[in-house]
């Protein structure tokens, strides 16, 4: 029987409302109106009525995000676009409400606060009820452009697992079929090695994090196999320590550069060449550089597929910060990843 592949957790429509960006976007469209307002022909132009809104606004911006942020866990629950509609509602009630509350205590205190002539209970709801749906409309698209990145970034990683290379393949086979007689470990660790890279690249689990200290032991197992295949002509060298291996990576992220140093740096080159494998950590995050011989020719079949491949899924799961960044270095190719601490991964650990 064919096994059914987990479901991913599909994002939540709703954002994050205990999160600073969001206090800072309520301040900012209410401080907007409080200025259209004080602007506008006709309205207050004293500076005791744009202090007194916008600390209105202020205080009124800081209520619903702690309000909005502890009825989160419920209204995310709730089906279809209802969510949206039971932040609207209660933004408008809360609105309502303080602005009651706000003209009832500068009348019972006679502090002359608010104009008495402007009802400004029923403006303050109207505003908040348009702003409101102006917002969650814009929330909602954001949603919607985050889950179409989402499943373009999870058909990127599904067409590079199932890419499997047919002279890798042959030439693997080839290469354990020489060893099956000369020598039978060599060739069983081959197979095994094989394995690894084929549940690897056909897994369904691929489209979930791994952690690097799973992708470097899955470059191993692929160096393996093409030093068996190539010989003294491909020589390594690692300077990986300062990495944490517990550090949460996308699947075959590494691989796919690694394979790239080999079957264009070292491959068509008569003496062979050395690939370098370089990794740092410092308070910033962590750089890798996969670096590797440039021939004189170009090698034949290179499109910068994979290349691509990563650098999107790098943006897409690490953010703006994190770069790849590939080209000559002289006589060398390089290839260096730079990828955020862990404050920022964290920060999108909610888009995998």
């Amino acid at each position: 029987m064919r096994a059914h592949a987990p479901r991913t957790r599909e994002p939540s429509p709703l954002p994050d409302f205990c999160s600073l960006p969001v206090l800072f976007a309520l301040f900012v469209v209410g401080a907007l109106c409080v200025c259209l307002m004080w602007l506008a022909p006709g309205g207050s132009r004293g500076g005791s009525g744009f202090a007194v809104g916008m600390a209105f606004i202020a205080w009124l911006a800081l209520l619903l995000t702690v309000a909005l942020c502890k009825l989160s866990p419920w209204l995310r629950r709730l089906p279809g676009r209802l969510p949206y509609a039971g932040v609207w509602g209660l933004m408008v009630a809360m609105v309502a409400l303080a602005s009651a509350v706000a003209r009832w205590l500068d009348a019972s205190l006679q502090l002359g606060l608010l104009d008495v002539r402007a009802p400004f209970v029923r403006d303050s709801t109207l505003a908040a009820a348009l702003l409101g749906a102006a917002m969650l409309r814009y929330f909602y698209v954001l949603a919607q452009w985050q889950a179409r990145l989402a499943a373009v970034s999870r058909a990127q990683v599904e067409a590079l697992q199932a890419r499997i290379r047919p002279h890798f393949l042959f030439n693997s086979m080839n290469t354990v079929a020489a060893l099956v007689r000369v020598d039978p470990a060599a060739a069983e660790r081959t197979i095994e090695d094989l394995s690894e890279l084929f549940r690897a690249a056909l897994g369904q689990d691929g489209i979930h994090d791994g952690t690097l200290g799973e992708e470097l032991a899955l470059v191993e197992r692929y160096l393996a196999i093409e030093q068996l295949r190539l010989g003294g002509r491909l020589r390594i060298r690692r300077e990986l320590d300062a990495l944490p291996g517990d550090y949460p990576l996308p699947r075959l992220l590494l691989q796919p550069l690694v394979e790239n140093a080999v079957r264009h740096g070292i491959q068509p080159l008569r003496e062979g060449g050395e690939v370098i494998l370089r990794g740092t950590r410092d308070a910033a995050g962590l750089h890798i550089e996969i670096d590797n011989p440039l021939p004189p020719a170009p090698a034949i079949g290179g499109n910068g597929h994979g290349l691509d491949n990563v650098r999107r899924r790098v943006a897409y799961r690490y953010g703006a910060r994190a770069r790849v960044q590939a080209g000559p270095a002289g006589e060398r190719y390089v290839v260096r990843l730079e990828l955020p601490a862990k404050e920022e991964r964290d920060a999108r650990a909610d888009r995998r």
